[in-house]
């Protein structure tokens, strides 16, 4: 028959409890405990520090590639801008040429178009030659009537500008006979009978158009063969 003695067990037990206790309160098993708990404690700050900084870094990332994209809009903006700018810059180019071009074709056929406009309005008139030189201009013909020269002097002076620096000159000539018919009939009319005369002028101006014309060469007005009558 098998006997446990139950006191010697209590007594056993209660000396392995103060074998553990006097493990814990020994300096080096509270040396290894100190070490485990700030090695735990390192491992921990460690893994936060890792964590935290890919988080950082991801946010780092993230923020550059936002920026690298703004840069790339920002890139394509501005070639849009100079290839507007571009195109902008040539149509001001062509404008500036259709101008330009329009400038120079207001030369000789604009000072005629003027002169003949206020010649036509008087009537009696005669026109010899028109002579240009850049913006000076020199106007010959000749009139059987002293006011017709008059009023056209006036229409050149009196065109808002058109025509400036207005100088005119005139003479009493004997009027020429142009054909052979003609001289016949003058012939056969009494020779105390006055002979017609014509008033020949000159007028010198400055044309001044609203766009400046560039320099051309003299322009020669072909004379008619005739003199217009009163």
């Amino acid at each position: 028959m098998i006997k446990v003695n139950l006191l010697d067990s209590v007594t056993d037990r209660a000396k392995g409890v103060a074998a553990v206790e006097q493990k814990v309160a020994n300096p080096r098993t509270q040396t290894m405990l100190l070490a485990l708990v700030v090695f735990g404690l390192l491992i921990a700050g460690m893994l936060y520090d890792y964590y935290s900084s890919s988080s950082a870094r991801d946010a780092q990332l993230a923020e550059k590639a936002e920026q690298e994209r703004i840069k790339t809009q920002m890139v394509a903006v501005n070639k849009e801008r100079t290839d507007l700018e571009k195109k902008t810059s040539d149509t001001q180019a062509r404008i500036d040429a259709i101008q330009k071009l329009r400038t120079s074709q207001q030369g000789p056929g604009t000072v005629l178009r003027e002169i003949k406009t206020r010649f036509d309005s008087v009537p009696g008139l005669y026109l010899r030659s028109v002579e240009q030189k850049g913006t000076d201009l020199v106007i010959k013909g000749e009139s059987p009537s002293e006011a017709s020269v008059t009023n056209f002097a006036k229409s050149l002076e009196f065109s808002s500008g058109l025509f400036t620096n207005l100088s005119i000159e005139t003479q009493r000539e004997e009027a020429k006979v142009e054909n052979e018919a003609d001289k016949s009939s003058a012939a056969a009319e009494e020779k105390d009978a006055p002979k017609p005369e014509v008033i020949t002028f000159t007028i010198k101006c400055t044309f001044a158009p609203t766009s400046p014309a560039p320099a051309a060469a003299p322009v020669q007005a072909a004379p008619t063969n005739q003199v217009a009558q009163k």
